[in-house]
Parts: C-alpha cells; sequence; structure tokens
C-alpha cells in the first residue's frame, strides 16, 4: 500500500482540506503554500533551531478539534509530522491549553526516556513553538500499521508481545505521572516488532480530575464518565480491552469482564487480576501486571535511583530543622547546646496584636527564657475591641461615626452622616460602601481612611506583594483576584465578598479584566503612600468575615528605604514574587532576556533584601509574618521536571499541607540548583515559609498584548499557603506552614 491518501495507508489522517479554507494559513500569503519555507523551533531540549521546510496537504486528524495535521519535510530530507492549532481555533481558551498539555507530556515523555531503546514505545517529539501565531508540535513520524488493520493475522506469540509491551508503555507512563487515556485500535500501532502509542493530545496528570474522554470500550467507564481521579490504571483497562479484542477478533462490550472471557484460557490470568473490573482501584498496578506477563521492568533497577536534587532537598530539611529549633520547635539536649546560639527574644512591634505567633505558641512566650516574657522595645498602643490597627500609619483607629465620609468620582471625601436614618438595612448598606478617616494624619502626611468593613469585621490580614520592577507582581495580584472572583475559594470554604464594592469593581475592571482579555498591565507607579490596591472580606466555615487587604507598590519603593515602605512593619503576610529571568541559570531563558532587557543577578532581589531588613524579627532573628515565595511566570521553565511536575497539575480541591510541603521542598531545591543562594533569603529569613510553581498569563506578551490570552496557573497556591498558616481555611487548623 504506496498511495499516502488511501484511507488505509498507515499515515493518512483524514480527507484533505481545500485549499482555499480559511484555517490553511493565519495569514494569506502569496502563493498560498510556498514550498519551502523556514521553520523555527524549539527541540524536547528547549534549544532554538531552524530548518527549511515543505509541506504537504492539511488534513484534520480524528478526535483532535481545531487541530489541522500535515506532513512536513526538514532540511534536506527528514520527514517529520506537524501538528498546529488554526488560528480560527484559538478563539476556544480551551484549545490552546490542551496543545499546551500535549506537548509538556511528550517532552516530559522525551526527556525521560527518549535515549532508552525502550522509548520506542511512544511518539517521539521532534520540536515545538507554542509561541508561534499557530503553535504547534512536530513529531517523528509513526511506524507500523495500527491494530486495526492487523485483527486475524497475529500469532499467538505476537498478541501477548503486544500486550506485554503494551503494559511495560504504561508503567513508563506512570513513572512519569501521566495518563495517556487514548490507548486504543486505532491509536496503537504495530509493526512487527514493537508497539507505538499515539501522540499525548489526551493525556492527563496522574491525580488529576478525571475529563470525559474516550467511548467504549476502550476508555474505561470512569474515563468516560469523567469520574474521580486520572489513574495509570484507567490506561490498563484499555490494554485489557485490546487483548480481548486481538484474541476474540471482536470488541467488548466494556462494561467489565466480558461474558465469555473464560472461553480465552491466555486471558484467564489477567482476568483473575482484576485487570477487567470497571474501576480502577480493583486493577492491578502496571508492575504487577507486568509481573503476570513475565515482562522485565526496566525500572526495577532504578528503584532508589539517586534524585539529581538530593543535595537541596537535604538543605531545605536541614534548613527547616534549623528554623525549628531556632523558633523554639524542638530544643536540643542542653549539653549539646552552644552557649552563644541561645536566641534572645527579639522585639516585635505588632506583638501587641493577636499575631500567627502568638495563636501557636501562648502570646509570644520564647521556651528558651520561660521566665517571663520580654517586653517589646517599641510597644504600640493596644487598640480597644472596636478598633483596628491602621494598615498605613500602624496606629490604633477607634469607630467613630463623625468620622465617615464617602468618596464621589473625582475623589472628594464627603462626610456620612447617618445619625437620622432609622432603617437598620439602609444604615448597613450605607456602612457596606462607606470609609473611615484615619485621625492620625499627621501635618504634611497624605490624608487617609479605611473602608468601614475594615473596622467592624474580624481580625484584618494584610498581604503585601514584595518584588523589584517587572517581576509581574501586578499581573499576579490581578490573575489571583480574578480567580478568586471566578470562585477558586470556594472549594477550600472560603466566602469572598468586596471589602468596599467601588473600590473592588474598579480593580476588577482596570485591573483583572483587562488582563483577561489579553492586555498586559501597565507598570506601578510610585506611591508617595502606600494604599493597598484591593480588599476582600473572607469568611469561613459561617464564621465572622476577616478583611484581607493587597499591598502591591511599585517595585522601586520597595528597594528603597523610604517612608512610602514604613507600613511593612505591620503588614501581616507576604508573597516574595521571583522572575526566573533575573534569577535562573538556565541558557534557555537566554533568548528571552535578550528580547525583554533583562538580566540575570545573582546578589538576589533588590527588595527583598530591603524589605526584609525592615520587618520586625522574633525569636532566633526570624521574621514571624508568614510568607509564601512565588516563582512567577514559571511557564518560561515549564518543561523543567521539578517545575513541570507542579504547573502542570490543577490545584486540588481541598488544601492539603503535606502537598504544599512537598511542593515548596522541589521548589527550594530547583531554586538552589539554578539560582544563587540570595534568592532564597525569604525562606532563609522567615520563621514560615512556603515556596510555590506560578504563572500569573501563562505565555509572554507582544507589544501591549498576550497573543494567545492569558492562562493563570496555580496563582491561588501561595495565597491559600498563607491562609492555612493564618489559620484562616476551614477544617486546616492554625499552621506554621513549614515549622512544625
Amino acid at each position: 500500500m504506496t498511495d499516502p491518501n488511501h484511507p488505509n495507508h498507515p499515515n493518512h489522517l483524514s480527507d484533505p482540506i481545500d485549499p482555499n479554507h480559511p484555517d490553511h494559513l493565519s495569514e494569506p500569503m502569496s502563493p498560498p503554500h510556498p514550498y519551502y519555507e523556514e521553520l523555527p523551533f524549539l527541540n524536547p531540549r528547549e534549544e532554538a533551531v531552524r530548518f527549511t521546510v515543505r509541506y504537504g496537504d492539511d488534513r484534520r486528524p480524528p478526535g483532535r478539534p481545531g487541530v489541522l495535521a500535515r506532513r512536513a519535510t526538514l532540511g534536506a530530507g527528514w520527514p517529520v509530522l506537524q501538528f498546529r492549532l488554526t488560528a480560527s481555533a484559538q478563539a476556544d481558551p480551551q484549545a490552546y491549553a490542551l496543545l499546551e498539555r500535549e506537548v509538556s507530556a511528550a517532552v516530559a515523555i522525551e526527556r525521560r526516556y527518549g535515549p532508552e531503546k525502550f522509548g520506542a514505545v511512544f511518539a517521539r517529539v521532534v520540536g515545538f513553538d507554542l509561541t508561534a501565531p499557530e503553535p504547534f508540535v512536530l513529531y517523528r513520524l509513526p511506524g507500523g500499521r495500527p491494530l486495526t488493520e492487523w485483527t486475524g493475522r497475529l500469532g499467538p506469540e505476537e498478541q501477548e508481545r503486544i500486550i506485554g509491551q503494551l503494559s511495560l508503555a504504561v508503567r513508563l507512563l506512570e513513572e512519569a505521572e501521566l495518563v495517556h487515556r487514548a490507548v486504543g485500535p486505532d491509536t496503537v500501532r504495530w509493526d512487527g516488532a514493537h508497539v507505538r502509542l499515539c501522540e499525548p493530545f489526551a493525556a492527563l496528570r496522574a491525580g488529576e480530575e478525571r475529563e470525559p474522554f474516550g467511548g467504549a470500550p476502550w476508555a474505561s467507564p470512569e474515563q468516560r464518565a469523567g469520574l474521580g481521579a486520572a489513574d495509570p490504571r484507567d490506561d490498563l483497562w484499555s490494554v485489557a480491552q485490546l487483548g480481548y479484542y486481538l484474541l476474540s477478533g471482536r470488541p467488548a462490550r466494556g462494561e467489565g469482564p466480558p461474558g465469555d472471557l473464560g472461553d480465552y484460557r491466555r486471558l484467564a490470568a489477567l482476568g483473575q487480576s482484576g485487570l477487567f473490573s470497571p474501576r480502577a482501584a480493583e486493577r492491578p498496578r502496571p508492575a504487577e501486571l507486568m509481573r503476570l506477563l513475565n515482562v522485565p521492568d526496566p525500572l526495577a533497577a532504578t528503584v532508589g535511583a539517586a534524585d539529581p536534587l538530593a543535595r537541596w532537598h537535604a538543605q531545605y530539611d536541614t534548613q527547616l530543622a534549623r528554623k525549628r529549633v531556632a523558633f523554639g520547635g524542638d530544643r536540643p539536649p542542653e549539653a549539646d547546646w552552644p552557649a552563644d546560639a541561645v536566641p534572645d527574644a527579639a522585639s516585635d512591634p505588632r506583638s501587641s496584636r493577636t499575631t500567627l505567633i502568638g495563636r501557636i505558641f501562648g502570646g509570644g512566650e520564647d521556651p528558651f527564657h520561660p521566665a517571663g516574657p520580654a517586653a517589646p522595645s517599641e510597644p504600640l498602643p493596644r487598640p480597644s475591641a472596636r478598633s483596628r490597627m491602621c494598615p498605613h500609619c500602624l496606629l490604633p483607629v477607634e469607630y467613630d461615626e463623625r468620622l465617615l465620609v464617602t468618596i464621589d468620582a473625582k475623589g472628594n471625601r464627603i462626610p456620612l452622616d447617618l445619625s437620622g436614618e432609622r432603617r437598620p438595612a439602609h444604615v448597613a448598606d450605607a456602612l457596606r460602601k462607606a470609609y473611615h478617616l484615619c485621625p492620625h494624619t499627621a501635618e504634611g502626611d497624605e490624608e487617609h481612611e479605611l473602608p468601614v468593613p475594615y473596622l467592624t469585621n474580624g481580625e484584618p490580614l494584610t498581604v503585601a506583594l514584595v518584588g523589584s520592577s517587572s517581576v509581574g507582581k501586578t499581573h499576579l495580584l490581578a490573575a489571583m483576584l480574578g480567580e478568586i472572583e471566578l470562585g477558586g475559594l470556594a472549594p477550600y470554604g472560603l466566602r469572598c465578598r468586596p471589602l468596599n464594592p467601588e473600590a473592588h469593581r474598579t480593580y476588577l475592571r482596570e485591573r483583572v479584566q483587562s488582563l483577561q482579555q489579553g492586555r498586559q498591565l501597565g507598570r506601578t507607579g510610585q506611591q508617595t503612600f502606600a494604599r493597598f490596591a484591593d480588599g476582600l472580606l473572607v469568611s469561613a466555615g459561617g464564621g465572622a468575615p476577616r478583611p484581607v487587604v493587597f499591598f502591591d507598590l511599585a517595585g522601586e519603593d520597595l528597594a528603597q528605604d523610604g517612608e512610602v515602605a514604613r507600613f511593612l512593619m505591620g503588614v501581616d503576610a507576604f508573597v516574595f514574587v521571583v522572575d526566573p529571568l533575573r534569577a535562573l541559570r538556565l541558557p534557555a531563558l537566554d533568548p528571552v532576556r535578550d528580547q525583554s532587557g533583562l538580566r540575570r543577578r545573582d546578589l538576589g532581589d533588590e527588595a527583598f533584601a530591603t524589605v526584609l531588613d525592615r520587618i520586625p524579627r522574633q525569636r532566633g532573628g526570624l521574621v514571624a509574618a508568614p510568607a509564601a515565595l512565588a516563582v512567577n511566570k514559571s511557564d518560561l521553565v515549564r518543561f523543567e521536571p521539578s517545575v513541570d511536575r507542579w504547573l502542570g497539575r490543577a490545584l486540588p480541591g481541598r488544601f492539603d499541607p503535606a502537598e504544599a510541603r512537598d511542593e515548596s521542598r522541589d521548589a527550594y531545591a530547583f531554586l538552589a540548583h539554578h539560582a544563587s543562594a540570595a534568592w532564597l533569603k525569604p525562606f532563609d529569613d522567615c520563621a514560615n515559609c512556603s515556596l510555590h510553581f506560578v504563572a500569573a498569563t501563562g505565555g509572554q506578551a507582544r507589544g501591549d498584548r498576550f497573543p494567545h490570552g492569558v492562562r493563570p496557573r496555580r496563582v491561588l497556591a501561595p495565597l491559600l499557603s498563607l491562609f492555612a498558616m493564618c489559620g484562616l481555611l476551614p477544617g486546616a487548623e492554625p499552621m506554621e506552614g513549614n515549622v512544625r
């Protein structure tokens, strides 16, 4: 069979598309199909390469809406297969995400198994470009023919080899934490010696929520329904169905063990193992199936193999132990404790407030000096029951109806008199939108005010984003609040309302909506007075709402030890934002650095050092305020194994402290390996600091727009960790994050 357009040809995709179809090219070209073009792309190691290319005709591959496929010849004669996302399909926000997920899976498989002989069981990726006007991925041409063409032509030994090699493929995918989900007789090829799975266009991370995909009998009942979490044993269901299909010559019903399974003696052991069970939990693991089939496991020798980041994982564990001891968690035996290492109780000007450390350790009492609590060096007046600490000037504000105002469109403060209003509902509605002047404005200072709900609800939580200019703080905060507006905190039992409705609407309109529409946000301007960007009322489990306010200052303001940043002394929690372009010693980032004009800095972030030097310290010289270190723009390094493990996953539906700690450990090791120690200063200096991989936009801007839209990744992870540390998550007791 030599005709590539014949329906049964092994590389046939589907009917060709008319050359005049608008999906052929993103822009009109003359002539429509140049015989030779240049094609730049990244290989699986993210090295930039460029080839002359000659294209074949476009075809629509089955099961991949919005994607066109065509053969291409690179250079003097390297045949490849290209799958690209058409311009018309990019209006669907999920289409790009599916291609990106496929590329991530293909690159992960290639990096892990490409050099190995057994890697031939997978489609081999050649390269990709996810930033092109029509993003694409290139694969080597597949060998062999689909199993549908081998029906009735395979002997018992070949059938056993096919099932054995498929079980090996699933075992390899399991080790890479992937579920293929598209294993069937038309997607598995056989060349007489080896099987080959098709491209991982439907792959999911193991443990992610199943998405409905596939049909009976090849996809498991749970996968077809989209129930539960993706499991490597979903693919073993497909292997079982293929085994039955090869022996019987017909597909099963796909609801459980076939009724005539007992008629096939060679399937008896597989049936008894539970391989045909409709529930993944009742099927054997891939390694168990390989043992049943007497198939050697090439990964068995790698069990307990050296962790490439072992040194830095161990360093993370050591740092945690150090901070536990310094902060009073585990005191070593008295005889072994060096006299000069016993920390003095450090003063904290916020210690009169009900702080996280006070809640955990009983009012800040130092276990190394139990005779009596140390007095703070600069005590602040303790607010009364109806007052709150002003986050700007760090002085208590007593609620006083004479200081109520509203703010008009021009910014004028208009006194609000509610003394004559007798309708409680109207009073409550007016107060919801009103402000309270701060009485502590000194002469020459900027007058400031607080939303009334800040004073009339539970203990406030102030969160400051820290980082130099252009690290993405503004985009990250907008992405966070956008996810919250879309209900991102609801699965965790948190209800969110605006702290001030009008200010919140303005922030959503000017920041969040602009970002979601693919526009790059302008840089945060320098200020003469620190004002918070937005605020929420967050309630957990039916409890009293707590005001949560977010500060986003210009990097220049944070890097200078000036008066505008004096509010930092009273901030309750911090998000330190790391920019990979400045921090990481990865050559793959050099082209992006050249385009953006940014340079790597071994001395760390200036804003980190300035802010950490200003925040009060407590026991062991550590900062008591909880912190999160967010590696923003992680999409730039998404194919690095440590990053891919986390950025490729959606956040779980409930907060899991163990998973948060695992991510922190991986992120610490990744930064310690690829950046200087200065970038880990927030972790070193803060008693409680989690680390996270996040992406506020999911891509790089061109001009003032993100050409493929904005796709935030895991942006709520730092906030959830801070909430857990502060006891704001229902069901999660107040925790210290990493110091336990």
